[in-house]
Order: structure tokens, then C-alpha cells, then sequence
């Protein structure tokens, strides 16, 4: 019961970081199962019991557990409407009797542990499909491969644009310099297409004035600021997962 507790607040902490708000679904035993059926009927009231403490909103799927054990499904709808189901808390009385699996408890005896599944999001690539389809490319800056992208007006910005990089990177922060010989506009376009979350511009008054003109993706202009304080404005936001 303290593992499936924590399992529970494991999955409603990892979708809603995303923005997700979970369901959850309490699969029983299917018509052809292996393993004691008192079993079965204990670890199912346990796996309902940790739902209702955690209190979240379930259902029940009759008969939908696999042949080895219950489980508790979490189904999440996208931006675009699908359901998806993704993680899973399954428990498995078969594997522990086949690999012959024992503990000694505090009397001193030889118990058969259960095995507990835990799939927090399923299949790695699965998942992060779809959430490149919810987000439609547009991540939350603390999930964006590029948090900022700094762009150097002219070649002779690059260098500076270069010292700013390094700053970021020390602050943990994800950043690229685009020092393409190209037109600051046409540079803007490609970014704002790949969808980076934020812009920071470097042309002489920036670099007299060792300050950087930041923007969003969405064009909204944030004016000129300091290194120390984009800085500071980025990681808030990460750590906020905003």
C-alpha cells in the first residue's frame, strides 16, 4: 500500500508538470488469470483502497487486468483530443514464482515478495511523440531542447554573442548562437518557426551597454535587460515550470 501511494503521487506529479490532468482506471481480473484467487482479491481491494486515499477520480475496467496481476491505468486526453493511455501501476504474481524469488521478513521467515510494474509514461518513444504532437512543437521552456537562441546582427556581434552563450550555459541554461551570414529578420523567421522559446538580439547598443534585446516566440518584445537579470528571469521560470 506505501509503494502504490507513492506510485500514485509519482504519475499525478510527472502529468500535471505537463499540463496533464490524469484519469484513472482500476483494471481486475480477467476470466483467464494464474495465481491464488483470494489473491487477486486482496491486492485488487489494496489497489482501490491507495486509489481512494490518494483521492482521485477511477473507474472501474472489469476484467481488464493481465493474466498475472491487477493494475492501475492512467488514461490522459491531448491537445488534440486523443486519449492516450500511458502510465501503469501493475502488480505480478507470476514473475516472483517463476525467478523463485524470496526475502527474509523480521521473524525470520522466507516470504515471496509481488512485483510492482511501474510505468511511469510507457514506451519512451511513444511518449515523447505524442507530446511533441500536444505541444505542437511548442514546449514550456523548461522541456524546450533550445531555451534561447542569441542572434548576432552583424559578424563583428558574434563574439559577444559568443561571451553571452557561455554565460547561460554556466547557468545551466540551453542555448545556441545563430552566426549564419544572414539577415537578422530572416534568422528571427527560422527560429520563431522551430518554436524557441525566447530570442535575444546583440547589436552595437547591446554590446556598448552589455545588455541583450529579448523576445518570445510569439513576437512579444521584452525590451533590453541585463545578462544577470535574463539570467535570473530564465531559471525562475524553469524552475517553475511554468
Amino acid at each position: 500500500m506505501e509503494e502504490i501511494h507513492k506510485l500514485l503521487a509519482l504519475v499525478m506529479d510527472f502529468y500535471t508538470s505537463l499540463g496533464f490532468k490524469p484519469r484513472f482506471y482500476l483494471a481486475t481480473r480477467p476470466d483467464k488469470a494464474m495465481g491464488d484467487p483470494e489473491m487477486w482479491k486482496m491486492a485488487e481491494r489494496n489497489l482501490e483502497e491507495a486509489l481512494k486515499q490518494t483521492k482521485v477520480t477511477y473507474e472501474i475496467k472489469e476484467k481488464d487486468g493481465a493474466f498475472y496481476g491487477p493494475k492501475i491505468d492512467s488514461h490522459i486526453e491531448d491537445s488534440q483530443g486523443r486519449d492516450w493511455q500511458l502510465a501503469t501501476i501493475q502488480l505480478d504474481f507470476m514473475m516472483p514464482e517463476r525467478l523463485e524469488l524470496e526475502y527474509i521478513d523480521s521473524k525470520g521467515q522466507q516470504v515471496r515478495p509481488v512485483m510492482i510494474h511501474r510505468g511511469i509514461f510507457g514506451s519512451v518513444e511513444r511518449f515523447i511523440g505524442m507530446l511533441i504532437e500536444h505541444f505542437q512543437g511548442a514546449f514550456p521552456l523548461w522541456l524546450a531542447p533550445v531555451q534561447i537562441a542569441i542572434i548576432p546582427i552583424a559578424e563583428r556581434h558574434n563574439a559577444a554573442a559568443q561571451e553571452v552563450a557561455a554565460k547561460l550555459k554556466d547557468a545551466g541554461i540551453r542555448v545556441e548562437v545563430d552566426d549564419r551570414n544572414e539577415r537578422m529578420q530572416a534568422k528571427i523567421r527560422d527560429l520563431t518557426l522551430q518554436k524557441v522559446p525566447y530570442l535575444g538580439i546583440i547589436g552595437n547598443k547591446e554590446v556598448d551597454n552589455q545588455t541583450i534585446s529579448v523576445r518570445t516566440r510569439s513576437g512579444q518584445d521584452l525590451m533590453a535587460m541585463s545578462i544577470e537579470d535574463l539570467v535570473r528571469k530564465l531559471k525562475d521560470e524553469i524552475e517553475s515550470k511554468a
